[in-house]
């Protein structure tokens, strides 16, 4: 039933006029979290540069393979080991559709560790009263440097 709603989610328009949004939805809409992994436009573009780079390449319907490079990166760069991992019904990982970008985030069990590892290593902050994310200052460091994604336009 959740994958139906997300493929109908993605056949919705674009609203044709922008609304001002509050702080807090704005927020919202920059990073938070879906679940248990990280969602909003921070995770579309980890997602998508992870794609682009070579490091996660798409499988059958929504499951996202690990490449060779990528459980390098992984292990190297945020300490995951894979093999520690045990995989969902889809794999190690699968996109989950974005409900304020309607593009994929990294979800499953990878999902889930990209998140905690965010947040022990202090790239990301989670909010207390919310599902709200924040990016740090050595988060925004991170992600202009490792990954060439400029937060500011995220």
């Amino acid at each position: 039933m959740a994958a139906v709603l997300e493929s109908l989610a993605g056949l919705v328009p674009e609203p044709q006029k922008a609304r001002a949004r509050s702080p807090a939805s704005e927020a919202i809409k920059r990073a938070r979290t879906c679940y248990d992994h990280l969602a909003g436009e921070l995770a579309v573009a980890f997602t998508a540069r992870l794609l682009a780079g070579g490091l996660l390449c798409a499988g059958e319907g929504r499951r996202l393979i690990v490449t060779p490079a990528g459980k390098k990166w992984f292990a190297n760069k945020l300490g995951i080991d894979l093999a520690k991992l045990k995989p969902g019904r889809l794999g190690l990982a699968c996109g989950c559709l974005d409900w304020t970008e309607r593009r994929f985030h990294i979800a499953g069990p990878l999902g889930v560790s990209i998140l905690r590892r965010f947040c022990q290593l202090g790239l990301v902050s989670r909010s207390r009263s919310s599902r709200a994310v924040t990016l740090t200052k050595k988060g925004e460091r991170f992600f202009c440097l490792e990954l060439e994604i400029d937060v500011r336009s995220v």
